[in-house]
């Protein structure tokens, strides 16, 4: 299993938005960079992700999993543009802000940190387990 992070502006898409859409997910659209989309064409059905809050909150919020490979991207009519499905698992029991994960030096070479801008991360197996054990996450 491949672990991720996905980052969304809350105004636009939320968590509450993803939890509303239940078993059946979301598809992770509108993504216009060819480094998060090829992150995106590399997922597994049931990698999971953390579901993080970008803006002003900049916090990971939740966890989520793939429930659908990388696929036409439903906003576009340009080939070049693929995505994944995502449904929400659990919320993270303390939201992890990125001033936490900043102040981390386990995750200082964590993509989050490094590429802020990239919408679609990967994340190591040890950032993975340090996250969760700082946001209560047993799951």
């Amino acid at each position: 299993m491949a672990y991720w992070l996905f980052k969304s502006e809350p105004g636009t898409w939320s968590w509450d938005d993803q939890v509303r859409r239940g078993k059946q997910g979301e598809e992770w659209n509108g993504v216009r960079n060819y480094q998060a989309r090829n992150n995106m064409k590399a997922m597994k059905l049931g990698d999971k992700g953390f579901f993080y809050h970008s803006v002003d909150e900049k916090r990971i919020v939740g966890i989520v999993e793939v429930c659908a490979l990388a696929h036409p991207d439903s906003t576009t009519d340009d080939p070049r543009w693929e995505c994944v499905d995502i449904r929400a698992v659990a919320p993270m029991p303390k939201p992890v802000t990125l001033a936490e994960i900043k102040a981390e030096p386990k995750l200082a070479e964590f993509a989050l940190v490094r590429q802020s801008r990239l919408s679609v991360v990967p994340v190591s197996a040890a950032e993975w387990k340090r996250i969760c054990a700082m946001g209560g996450y047993k799951g």
